[in-house]
């Protein structure tokens, strides 16, 4: 189709805003699916999407539309997740697209990823159309919703499409926006092919297939293309398209999205932002594609040492899938062989370890998540360190520095008193606070990454009842008094268990995880100490007691001093034990901690 009839877009929105529906509505509306194909969430493949009703994939689906001015136009749409971790897909969507529907709930208002979807839509500078959705709610508030877009984003109000997806309402409305207000895609005036790889999966028949949006030349079957990353040039073997399901297309023009296989054997040999060539004639890369850095890292290890070979396989396809996911092998002294893995978020990490255990079938345990420190050593060198095990000895340490977020928390005026009292308990420090509407205020404040890890999020929903919404993004590193945790069992250090903590929170960490080791360490023949240190100092203790074999069971009566001989004989025995004896604990006591 000729470029002036093409249409390429997206849809943002914070996470429930009814995305996933109004996309269902708009394939339905154009023909793409039919009616008795239809089903909720079509384009969440996933178990998991459907399960937890959040988008995590970009899912791309070219439609057929006819206009009231009697031409029919090609609609390349590209649904995106909402969450905060899966930002790096909205990204990468936003790149292929030129022009974003922005969903507004009428009932919920603007909130904390709409803010920070809109920014990333106008970084890449493209044309917005607002929609204020599920107007048929009785608590819904179409005037408010169109107030705020004004305040809060500086998008005009009279522009938003009311609607309502689940009803139906206004789908030919936003149909005819996207026509008449996304420019058509443009050539970028260079000599051949540019196709900008946006997303990847692979498949047990066809190999690596790679997502495309073409911004210049035409990408047909037969064709010799070049991969810049791997410096690879591969025969394209087939194009296509998607209506949700692949369908085989003759070519893939100018200003088109699609797929294309060309027997890719490994996943490595694909990077998510590279621009394919033509082989002969190579063009230059698109610009504007950043570079990921994971968040958040931890160790992911099979719970059946046998089993590290299969998850090294399962691992390498998760990445082809979800490029912001990293790993590197590493090795536990508790844990045997895995892997060390980053993150962007927590959300993202659970999101993963998920996948492997249902798409992969694979049975793992995750360390305690950790961030990345930047240490300052003595002799002025800097080292980045992502695992308690690499800490330098603290003589060598000059200073630890620790990776801070700027949180934007949007919450009813009532809980602004508790929000505050929690942003001071995460070593927090509240910037300012901006009243946003009559019922809710937006708190801006810098807090430590590894204090936003665990229950941050959980804890602002259950605080605000669930109507506090958050959204981050990374800031600086700043100096902090940071301490290495080690856990000992008997005198030795647990690698498992080690982290880098806060000083003021060592001692609270630290009985927490005594407490709950000495739940599960099994009772040896010597009392077990557990300890929690800090370097050489002991801050937490909590000791298993021996298992008491009772030696005097044989004495019948007689004199007092053969019993007392035997009890000491029993104590001689316990002491030498302990001096040479070690404790083994069972795997299924770390994978219990770690649960905890």
């Amino acid at each position: 189709m000729d470029a002036a009839h093409i249409r390429n877009f997206s849809i943002i929105a914070h996470i429930d805003h009814g995305k996933t529906t109004l996309s269902d509505r708009l394939l339905h509306r154009t023909g793409t699916v039919a009616t008795r194909d239809m089903e909720d969430q079509l384009l969440d493949a996933m178990d998991l999407e459907r399960e937890r009703g959040i988008t995590i994939k970009a899912h791309p689906v070219t439609m057929y539309y006819k206009a009231k001015n009697g031409e029919t136009y090609e609609l390349n749409l590209i649904d995106t997740p909402g969450h905060v971790d899966f930002a790096y897909e909205v990204s990468r969507s936003l790149a292929a697209c030129e022009g974003a529907l922005l969903i507004v709930d009428a009932a919920q208002g603007v909130e904390a990823q709409t803010v920070a979807n809109v920014h990333l839509a106008m970084k890449q500078e493209l044309t917005i159309i607002p929609v204020i959705n599920k107007i048929d709610l009785p608590h819904a508030n179409v005037p408010q919703a169109r107030q705020q877009l004004e305040e809060i984003l500086a998008i005009p109000g009279d522009d938003a499409i009311p609607a309502s997806a689940k009803e139906g309402i206004g789908i030919e409305e936003i149909l005819e926006a996207i026509v008449a207000r996304v420019p058509p895609p443009k050539p970028t005036g260079e000599r051949s092919l540019q196709a900008l790889v946006f997303d990847s999966y692979f498949d047990t028949y066809k190999g690596v297939v790679v997502l495309v949006r073409v911004f210049n030349g035409e990408l047909k079957p037969g064709m010799l293309v070049k991969l810049p990353y791997s410096d690879k040039v591969v025969e394209v073997k087939e194009v296509g398209s998607f209506n949700p399901k692949p369908y085989v297309r003759e070519k893939l023009e100018c200003g088109e999205t699609g797929y294309i296989t060309a027997n890719i054997k490994t996943p490595k040999e694909v990077k998510v932002g590279d621009t394919i060539t033509d082989h002969r004639l190579q063009s230059p890369p698109l610009p504007g594609f950043q570079e990921i850095h994971p968040m958040v890292f931890s160790g992911i290890y099979p719970i059946n040492t046998a089993d590290y070979e299969q998850l090294k396989v399962s691992v390498a396809k998760l990445q082809l899938n979800d490029s912001a996911f990293v790993f590197q092998s590493e090795s536990s002294a508790a844990l045997g062989f895995g892997f060390r893995c980053g993150f962007l978020g927590l959300l993202h990490m659970e999101i993963i370890q998920e996948r492997l255990r249902r798409e992969y079938d694979m049975d793992i345990i995750a360390t305690y998540p950790s961030v990345v420190y930047d240490v300052l050593m003595t002799d002025g060198t800097q080292k980045q360190v992502d695992n308690p095990a690499f800490l330098p000895d603290v003589t060598f340490i000059q200073e630890i520095r620790e990776p801070m977020v700027k949180a934007f928390v949007m919450c009813p005026n009532e809980y602004i008193g508790d929000m505050m009292s929690l942003v001071s308990e995460k070593r927090g420090d509240l910037k300012h606070t901006e009243t946003l509407d009559p019922r809710r205020v937006m708190l801006t404040a810098e807090i430590p990454l590894n204090e936003i890890l665990i229950d941050f999020h959980d804890r602002i929903k259950s605080i605000t009842r669930g109507f506090g919404s958050m959204d981050y993004e990374p800031t600086e590193y700043r100096v902090s008094d940071m301490v290495k945790l080690d856990m000992l069992v008997n005198g030795e250090p647990m690698d498992a268990f080690s982290c880098i903590v806060h000083r003021s929170k060592a001692e609270s960490r630290g009985r927490i995880l005594a407490a709950k080791l000495k739940e599960v360490i099994p009772k040896q023949q010597f009392v077990v100490a557990i300890q929690a240190a800090i370097g050489g100092k002991i801050i937490a203790r909590e000791s298993v007691s021996a298992m008491r074999k009772d030696v005097t069971a044989k004495c019948y009566g007689g004199d007092i001093s053969r019993k007392r001989k035997l009890l000491e004989k029993q104590k001689e025995g316990k002491k030498r034990m302990k001096s040479i004896g070690s404790v083994n604990i069972p795997q299924e006591a770390f994978i219990e901690v770690l649960k905890a």
